[in-house]
């Protein structure tokens, strides 16, 4: 950084000492005369002179004092002098008083997880959890990395998207069923004969407006960067929602797509965008239970200390990331940490295990998913990571297999769910872990520079009204013809677009907040 220019304006020059008067004699003399005036057209002339001599000198003196102002404000910006050397658990000082970047843009100082090429020696397919009690580097007291992280992680949001009402919308959607080049088949429910009345409601968060999907202002905002949505079928789900809203500004290429349609790549040439979306049931690796008879059952045995190679092995990659889940819970299945089963959900009991409960193995899944994102150093140091919460089913009178349907026309009223649901404690649970993991990523910014954020896209309460948005019987039956209703994803377009928008307003946010940062970040 440059240094202040040494000296500045050359001091005035000393004025003459005015003429001393003699007592008694100052009526006659000219210096009197002059400052008093005669009279006539003289003292006229005289005293016109004077002001012109006085605003002259009072000129002077402003442009003095103005200058001295500057000088001094020019002054109060030069920077702190260098910081003492750095430890070694703490990253170096510029002597700007920022955090000096890698030439890689990277993080600074390593942290307990290695990146996923060391991790795949010891286990080829997916990543184990670090030790929670390994140590954090050193925080320093105040840098201007830290005062940004700190403001970022509380500050609250000036409008709570995650509550509000839905109230009707003549518009319609932002697309069609016949306007989406790539609405995939089965979510078509307008194709499939559904009731349009679902397509006319939009989400009003109370006390201010969540804007309407614009293509052209996401499509700007994630200009030569990669998304992905990594989940369940509910997030492709939301991918594929969101691949209809952008093709009404630009038409996407497909890159890539695996044989069992839970990895697709897309890309958005003329703004350099990628989307992706990675399929993974919980986060954490996890193996089908075999039967007796040899064959895969519908449980799964799920190892919470090793993260799953389905999706961190592409994490260094993104820029944004959109985790969600919670509902491959909802069967038999068995935890395992330290390989040996430690629980179960939904086992009644089984092999004399404790039944830990949703909740709990939800929370868990969670916490190591955020916890591997916090500590991947193989990410950009800018990764922004969203939590999109649990999205509910509305089965009446039965489930997937036993005949449950949703025909609800319309949103459901508020008295007509209930805060004590499952739906809503996972929901709980979900924000719990993120805003955990955003006050320590927090301390880790101010400790290595590494910027990365926590958000949470918070939609349970909008979709637990949305008993209307799901397919229900309008489906392809070729596809699925063991059900009668699907009661669990969402037709498109409908109210799942709404995630949508809200992720575009999360991303303006952060937008906005970068670009302030970058205010004050200039030398």
């Amino acid at each position: 950084m440059k240094k202040a220019a040494a000296g500045g304006m050359a001091p005035l020059p000393p004025s003459s000492s005015p003429p001393s008067c003699k007592a008694g004699g100052g009526g006659g003399s000219p210096r009197w005369s002059l400052l008093h005036g005669g009279g006539g057209e003289w003292g006229v002339v005289v005293r016109r002179n004077v002001v012109k001599s006085s605003l002259l000198l009072l000129l002077v003196f402003s442009t003095f004092f103005v200058f001295s102002v500057l000088r001094s404000s020019q002054t109060s910006l030069v920077p702190p002098p260098p910081a003492a050397a750095a430890g070694p658990g703490e990253p170096a000082l510029a002597q700007s008083g920022h955090d000096v970047a890698g030439d890689d843009g990277g993080e600074h100082v390593a942290v307990a997880v290695n990146n996923v090429a060391a991790e795949t020696q010891s286990t080829p397919d997916d990543i184990s959890l670090p030790s929670t009690n390994s140590s954090a580097a050193a925080v320093p007291t105040t840098t201007n990395k830290a005062e940004q992280q700190q403001t970022g992680a509380n500050m609250e949001e000036k409008c709570d998207m995650s509550m509000g009402k839905w109230v009707r919308e003549p518009k319609g959607p932002v697309y069609t069923n016949t306007t989406c080049p790539t609405l995939p088949d089965f979510k078509n429910c307008q194709k499939h004969g559904k009731d349009p009345g679902h397509l006319y409601w939009r989400w009003q968060p109370h006390g201010c407006d969540l804007p309407r999907f614009s293509p052209d202002r996401f499509l700007a905002a994630v200009r030569g960067k990669r998304l992905a949505f990594i989940g369940d079928s509910l997030a492709r789900n939301q991918m594929d929602s969101l691949l209809c809203l952008l093709s009404q500004a630009e038409t996407p290429t497909e890159v890539y797509r695996d044989a069992h349609d839970k990895f697709q790549t897309w890309r958005f040439a003329a703004h350099e965008f990628t989307l992706m979306v990675m399929w993974t049931e919980f986060y954490v690796h996890a193996e089908p239970v075999v039967g007796a008879d040899g064959k895969p059952t519908p449980s799964f045995d799920i190892h919470l200390d090793r993260l799953s190679a389905n999706w961190t092995r592409r994490l260094p990659e993104l820029d944004y990331a959109v985790i969600s889940g919670g509902n491959w819970f909802n069967r038999p299945n068995y935890l395992w940490e330290g390989g040996r089963r430690v629980g179960c959900v939904k086992c009644g009991g089984a092999a004399n295990l404790t039944d830990v409960g949703v909740p709990y193995a939800v929370r868990r899944v969670v916490r190591a998913a955020v916890e591997g994102i916090a500590r991947c150093t193989g990410c950009k140091a800018g990764l922004v990571a969203f939590l999109r919460t649990f999205s509910p089913d509305h089965f009446e009178h039965g489930a997937w297999f036993s005949g449950g349907y949703c025909n609800r026309t319309r949103p459901l009223e508020e008295d007509e769910v209930s805060p004590d649901s499952a739906a809503w404690e996972l929901r709980r649970v979900q924000r719990e872990e993120v805003m955990r993991v955003k006050e320590t990523a927090a301390a880790a910014a101010a400790a290595s520079g590494n910027a990365r954020r926590f958000e949470v896209l918070d939609v349970t309460k909008a979709m637990m009204l949305r008993a209307d948005g799901h397919p229900g019987a309008a489906i392809d039956k070729r596809w699925q013809k063991n059900i009668v209703s699907d009661c669990l994803h969402w037709c498109m377009p409908g109210p799942i677009d709404m995630w949508n928008e809200m992720l575009l307003q999360r991303l303006t946010e952060i937008s906005t907040l970068d670009q302030d940062a970058s205010i004050f970040e200039a030398p």
